[in-house]
């Protein structure tokens, strides 16, 4: 890709990662919306020769930039939820229970549920299963409308919150769906495995026992505890060091937040531990440090931005690309999927993983009926899909992956637009009905 068509993209994303979020606040209307119209329609434009949209071509650029897009997303999460969350806690685990349920029965029945599709439809059984393992993970980037806003700072003046335990307690649709995206981006990699596999060394039964073992479970374990190690002992550095140059939170150097990644990220994938999940649990393991502290919510503002930029150059681009070829392998079978997707298959997941659970919004962990059914609907996808297939794609020649590539496409597009529209309406309902219920 041409140099000055880089320094251009980045120019206009950082124009329009100041302009657009104060513009559309009182709007139906999302930045990811706007930035996918604007990518479509410098794609109608002329473009520069030599400017390679072809994802099959760039597919190295796009893992990289997608893959540091969704790490900068992660950490962000990681730091926003207000929540804590302990091991050895009961009452933690109850007021995770929304996200233990998207997470052990929405996420196995979508990815189930779309590579039945795919294969139904006609994609080989490895290719069906990469597609439901790559469509499935809710996206921590672009789903902001429907996520917690930050980490919350305890005002010592304010007497209506007695804990920062209890900051982000009323709006449950929130933290679910906020704590589910930071948490399946890293638990989607072992069913992208499991496609791999299954295209490279066959039958299941050649495989299956080591995949369990070491992707599954192996893998989760120690991306877990890389980030909780790494978080926690830079925690206590940048809080409680015994030399106050140390003491970073002091100083507020918000650049500890990206060496905290990076050092996360890169010494999980050493030791083989998934990198997605160790950043994740990194960021919560920081949050937890002096919980109410000033820092984080300053750690977090240089993430925020950081992601932005990373967002909206993604979507400048995957606009332009898809007026520009991208969607050219695309048939009704893409359009049904990435239909069915949305509309069914998610929402139903979801119904499903939480039904059956007490609704009870006076308590941690509880959702009224109507914050079920919207936890269900706003599972909107978006990089981290595209990330994956990129590095599947890597590995193995898929080859369906044009088509691959032109579904997966769609099916964000699809997401963007028909998330974007409702979230703010509906999010508006929810919060005006929880203050009817709690005046």
């Amino acid at each position: 890709m041409p140099i000055n068509v880089v320094y251009l993209v980045a120019g206009l994303a950082l124009l329009l990662a100041a302009v657009l979020p104060p513009v559309l606040t009182r709007f139906a209307v999302s930045a990811p919306m706007v930035l996918l119209v604007l990518g479509m329609a410098i794609g109608l434009a002329p473009l520069p020769d030599g400017l390679a949209l072809d994802p099959v071509d760039v597919r190295p650029v796009i893992q990289r930039v997608t893959e540091i897009a969704v790490l900068v997303a992660l950490m962000g999460v990681g730091l926003a939820l207000d929540r804590p969350f302990s091991f050895r806690d009961r009452s933690s685990w109850r007021a995770w229970s929304a996200t233990w349920r998207l997470l052990a029965i929405a996420m196995p029945i979508t990815i189930a549920a779309v590579a039945l599709l795919g294969w139904r439809l006609g994609l080989a059984p490895a290719a069906a299963l990469l597609l439901g393992a790559v469509l499935a993970p809710t996206d921590p980037v672009l789903a902001g409308d429907v996520q917690v806003s930050g980490p919350q700072v305890i005002d010592d003046e304010d007497d209506d919150i007695e804990s920062v335990e209890e900051i982000d307690e009323e709006d449950e649709v929130r933290f679910a769906l906020t704590s589910e995206a930071g948490l399946n981006d890293g638990l989607a990699f072992p069913f992208v495995y499991a496609a791999i596999f299954l295209a490279v060394e066959g039958p299941p039964t050649e495989w299956a026992l080591r995949w369990v073992a070491w992707e599954l479970v192996g893998k989760i374990v120690l991306g877990v505890a890389v980030g909780v190690v790494v978080g926690w002992g830079l925690a206590k550095v940048a809080f409680r060091a015994p030399k106050r140059t140390l003491r970073m939170a002091e100083q507020g150097e918000p650049l500890l937040v990206l060496a905290a990644l990076v050092t996360t990220y890169g010494l999980s994938e050493i030791v083989g531990g998934y990198g997605f999940l160790a950043v994740f649990a990194c960021g919560m393991a920081l949050r937890a440090a002096e919980r109410g502290h000033e820092f984080h919510a300053t750690m977090h503002q240089v993430i925020e931005n950081f992601e932005r930029l990373l967002v909206l150059m993604v979507l400048l681009l995957l606009g332009t690309a898809m007026t520009n070829g991208l969607l050219a392998p695309l048939d009704w079978r893409g359009v049904f999927v990435a239909a069915l997707l949305v509309f069914v298959v998610r929402p139903l997941a979801g119904v499903v993983s939480l039904a059956g659970w007490r609704h009870r919004p006076d308590a941690s962990g509880g959702m009224t009926r109507w914050e079920a059914l919207a936890t269900a609907f706003f599972g909107v996808r978006g990089v981290g899909s595209l990330y994956y297939l990129a590095y599947a794609a890597g590995q193995h020649a898929f080859p369906e992956e044009r088509w691959l590539w032109a579904t997966v496409a769609l099916s964000i597009a699809l997401s963007v637009f028909v998330h974007g529209v409702l979230a703010t309406p509906v999010m508006r309902r929810l919060e005006a009905r929880r203050d009817r219920f709690t005046a």
